[in-house]
Formats: C-alpha cells, sequence, structure tokens
C-alpha cells in the first residue's frame, strides 16, 4: 500500500506538471496569435491625428501633409481633428485619455516640451503618458515685424523697445510656446521689455501681424514666409544656428547681436501610452515610408520645413533632454501660464 500511494502521488505530480507546461504553452501561442492578429488587422478604421493649433498654421500644414500620404499606405482615411487651446496642452490632454489603440494620435511639438515645465497642473505627462513615433519636420523661426514698422533690423528694435519700455507688441502661439520662450530669452539677452499677445495659434496670430494689431513675432517660417515673400512682413533675422536656405539673405540672431538663442521648433507624432509595440511600430514605419515621397518632400519645402524621421528612441531622447534644457530658462525668465 505504502508503495502504490506514492506511486499515485508521483504519477499526479507528473500530470500536473505536464498540465502547468501545457497551459503555459498555450498561453504564449495564444499571445502570440493575438498580437499577430492585432498587426496584422490593424488599421481596420479612420486614423485620428489631432492637431493641437487652429488650421492654418505649421502643426496644421505638417499634420496634413503627412495624413494625405499616410492614408494610401495604411488603406484608411486619415483625419485632422484641431483641438486649439491652452498652449498646445489642451489638444495634448484629449489626446492622452484616446484610447490606446493606434487610431487616434497627437502632432506635438516643442511647445510639449516647454509646457511640461510652464503648467503645474496637466492632466497628463508629456513622457509617460505618449508613446514617441517620429519627429515629421523642423522648421526655423523667424523675427519678424510688420512692413509699416519702421524697423529694418534687430539694431533698430532694440534700441527701440529699450526707448519705449513695453509698447512694442509681440505675438506667440500662446503662454508656454515656442514663441513665447524665444522672446523671454530676447528680452533677457538684451535688456528689453515687450508687450506679449498669446494666441491660440499662429493663424490668427499672423492676421492680427498683418493687420498692424501688434508689432512683431518670433512665429515659424511655414506661417510667415509667405508674408514676407509678399513683402507684407520684414524679417529681421532667423533663430537659427546658421543661416537659412530659405532666407539666405537674413542674418541669424547672433549675427544681428544677440547670440544665445537657438530653439527650433519641431513637429512630431505620438500615440497615447499603451499603445501595443507592435502597432506602433507599424505607425513608425509607415509615417517613414510617407515622408520618402517626392509629394510629401515637396509638401514640406512648400511650407518652408524640413523633414527629420527619425527612431522612435532618437525622439525619446530628445523630449527628454528639451524638458531638462527648459526648465532653467523657464526658471529664469519666470515664465507661467494659466
Amino acid at each position: 500500500m505504502h508503495l502504490y500511494a506514492e506511486f499515485s502521488r508521483r504519477f499526479i505530480r507528473g500530470v500536473a506538471a505536464k498540465m502547468i507546461v501545457t497551459l503555459c504553452l498555450l498561453t504564449c501561442i495564444a499571445l502570440v496569435s493575438n498580437a499577430s492578429f492585432a498587426q496584422s488587422s490593424w488599421p481596420s478604421k479612420p486614423i485620428t491625428i489631432i492637431v493641437p493649433f487652429p488650421p492654418g498654421g505649421a502643426t496644421d500644414a505638417l499634420a496634413r501633409a503627412v495624413a494625405s500620404r499616410l492614408a494610401p499606405i495604411l488603406g484608411q482615411p486619415v483625419i485632422i481633428d484641431y483641438k486649439p487651446g491652452a498652449g498646445a496642452t489642451l489638444g495634448a490632454t484629449i489626446a492622452a485619455k484616446a484610447p490606446a489603440d493606434g487610431y487616434t494620435l497627437l502632432m506635438g511639438a516643442v511647445h510639449h516640451t516647454i509646457a511640461a515645465n510652464v503648467y503645474k497642473n496637466l492632466s497628463y505627462d508629456f513622457q509617460k503618458d505618449f508613446v514617441p513615433i517620429t519627429i515629421v519636420g523642423v522648421v526655423p523661426n523667424i523675427l519678424v515685424v510688420n512692413s509699416n514698422k519702421s524697423i529694418y533690423n534687430v539694431k533698430e528694435l532694440v534700441a527701440q523697445a529699450k526707448s519705449e519700455p513695453n509698447k512694442l507688441s509681440y505675438g506667440s502661439n500662446g503662454n508656454g510656446t515656442a514663441q513665447h520662450l524665444i522672446a523671454t530669452q530676447f528680452q533677457m539677452l538684451t535688456g528689453t521689455t515687450l508687450l506679449h499677445v498669446p494666441y491660440k495659434g499662429s493663424a490668427p496670430l499672423t492676421t492680427d501681424l498683418l493687420g498692424g494689431q501688434i508689432d512683431m513675432s518670433f512665429d515659424a517660417s511655414t506661417s510667415t514666409l509667405p508674408h514676407i515673400k509678399a513683402g507684407k512682413l520684414r524679417a529681421l533675422a532667423v533663430i537659427t544656428p546658421k543661416r537659412s536656405n530659405l532666407l539666405p539673405q537674413v542674418p541669424t540672431l547672433a549675427e544681428a547681436g544677440v547670440p544665445g538663442i537657438t530653439i527650433t521648433t519641431w513637429f512630431g507624432l505620438l500615440a497615447p501610452a499603451g499603445t501595443p509595440k507592435p502597432i506602433a511600430n507599424l505607425l513608425h514605419n509607415a509615417v517613414i515610408k510617407a515622408m520618402q515621397s517626392p509629394e510629401f518632400k515637396a509638401q514640406l519645402e512648400d511650407a518652408g520645413a524640413e523633414p527629420v524621421g527619425n527612431t522612435q528612441e532618437e525622439m525619446a531622447k530628445q523630449i527628454s533632454d528639451e524638458i531638462e534644457k527648459f526648465a532653467t530658462i523657464i526658471r529664469i525668465g519666470k515664465i507661467t501660464a494659466n
């Protein structure tokens, strides 16, 4: 009886062990099958890109360029959904709370790495709540004035700003955006005081700049270049390390006597955190393929932008580095947002 009992116990343990191994194998097969199914069946419906600024600005131009070339690659419509406000954080909030299934994306920008330090009560974390896909493009920022102003270079601008503090006004895409940060640095380095007029995006800003309601801006070339070429805006400097091929005759801000400001405005796609890795990879590969088309490159060139198309890891590192760098500037400049 003792031998029989021992045999029974060993037999049962052996069967149980085999059952556990079998269940583990079946679970692994199911997980792989589900991942393969998700990858092979995605996308099965339209994809939405949330643009956190109004139509007509740089973010809109790059989002539409991506959408037009991405749709035929993925075989589904790609819809642009405008959610402007709160220095681009409203759209980011909506995107962060969207289902993590790859069907809702955010056209993020440098503004979001600045906002991470400016807005103290954000309902999302730009690093933790998003999965980077790729940076689509970069555009130079240009210091421009209305052509009706009797200001023809940076030296004259600084002189007038010093003689009449808080009279010359500049527009930005909102509190805590790249334009706001550039202008803050400009004032710190030149000892001037300018009047800040925040907008919800480049389109309304440009309208008021052309109409003379504000005097100047540090906005992206996407919004300003057509009006510079038309003679309605006067370019005083480009905020880039070297002169831009778009305006080779215009000096850099450093050449104009104000070194130390080289903030580049970038725009890139992100998905909500938790998006399955296979889908994020499919998105990355599809966007890179879209960016290689001659039509896409032509669209970006017309918008005054240069394509990037970096890896997901490179985009994540750039976001991390910028958040750290801008924290110091924002603290010194005492930039706040409501």
